[in-house]
């Protein structure tokens, strides 16, 4: 195994699909970026985008993947976690991409969907999950679209110019079942994400849909919610008198759900 200093490319010792046969916009990528995060674009008048937010309704796309051409509404009904990662063949989106495919099967036990991008063509996406599985036995199960386009990349403002113009940052969107953003997470190109905290959010934010109530620092499933404070002083005097409730004070108490 060796790592192509010129372009960051992780080599496998592949003969018959080098994955540059199959990178084609790969001339265009003047900056293309590392994963180190060594080099970024200092250029002020690259194109900026533009960042949806939370409680926005997602950008509708459609986009063809590994599995064929996908649209937002396919999954309308369930969770999706929408993921970039910068580049093909590279060593930290391979060991993400194997992380990914770890978590999958709870996530779907979740409702959850999942759906990597990166601008990158459909050749070079099916040669590099035939390359993770021929090397490491990980099949990959979910789609990756391609995005060469860039068009669902610069839809969820995961193009970052300081970073680079022609490869997507680490972004993270979860979208409800009502094609809601409900949480972003954004990582730099020399971090791999963390997939507990990836299954963790899920949990937060399905336990909080289902009983409407929030979770504290580090909660994990199984743990006390917080309960939401009271709004009246009348109320207030109630809660610290509770006798079923984990009170500190009265703005400060935690109940067992059962999640």
């Amino acid at each position: 195994m060796s790592i192509s200093a010129d372009r960051g490319i992780l080599s496998l010792g592949l003969a018959q699909s080098d994955p540059r046969l199959f990178a084609k916009k790969a001339k265009s990528r003047p900056n293309r970026e590392q994963e180190g995060g060594g080099r970024r674009m200092t250029d002020q008048t690259a194109v900026q985008t533009t960042l949806p937010k939370i409680g926005d309704k997602a950008p509708y796309f459609e986009a063809m993947t590994t599995h064929g051409k996908k649209t937002l509404d396919d999954y309308k009904g369930k969770w999706l976690i929408l993921f970039s990662h910068p580049a093909d063949f590279t060593p930290v989106c391979t060991t993400e991409f194997m992380a990914f495919q770890e978590i999958y099967p709870e996530l779907r036990k979740r409702n959850v969907e999942l759906l990597g991008l990166s601008v990158d063509s459909v050749y070079s996406h099916i040669a590099w999950v035939r390359n993770i599985k021929e090397r490491t036995g990980v099949q990959i199960e979910f789609p990756v679209i391609a995005d060469l386009d860039m068009k669902v990349a610069h839809a969820y403002g995961m193009i970052m110019p300081q970073q680079s113009s022609t490869e997507a940052v680490r972004a993270v969107f979860f979208i409800d079942p009502e094609q809601v953003i409900r949480a972003i997470i954004y990582y730099p190109m020399s971090a791999g994400r963390n997939m507990d905290e990836i299954l963790r959010l899920i949990d937060s934010l399905q336990t909080t849909d289902k009983y409407g109530t929030p979770t504290p620092a580090n909660w994990r499933p199984g743990q006390a919610v917080i309960v939401p404070p009271p709004k009246t002083v009348e109320d207030a005097e109630k809660r610290v008198q509770e006798k079923d409730l984990e009170i500190v004070d009265w703005y400060l108490s935690k109940k067992n759900v059962n999640a």
